[in-house]
C-alpha cells in the first residue's frame, strides 16, 4: 500500500507540531556537519604522513598476493 499525499502531509504536520521548526532546522545543520566531517576525515585517510596520497597499482597487489602464497608454501 502507497501512502497518498494527505497521509504524507498528515505526517510532516505533526512532525512539525511535535519537534517545532527550531529543532528540525538545528538536526539538519548538524547532519550537515556531521556529513562533512566524515568527507574531511576520509580525506585525511586517503593521505600519508607527509601529505601525498597513496595509490595502489593492481600490479602490485597481485604480487603481494603471490609472494603471500609462495611464502605459505616454503612454510608446509
Amino acid at each position: 500500500m502507497v501512502p497518498g499525499w494527505m497521509q504524507i502531509l498528515l505526517v510532516v504536520l505533526l512532525i512539525v507540531l511535535l519537534f517545532g521548526r527550531g529543532k528540525i532546522s538545528e538536526f539538519m545543520g548538524d547532519l550537515a556537519k556531521g556529513i562533512k566531517s566524515f568527507k574531511t576525515g576520509l580525506a585525511d585517510d586517503e593521505k600519508d604522513g607527509d601529505g601525498r596520497t597513496i595509490e595502489h597499482t593492481a600490479e602490485e597487489t597481485v604480487s603481494t598476493a603471490t609472494n603471500a602464497t609462495a611464502d605459505e608454501q616454503k612454510q608446509s
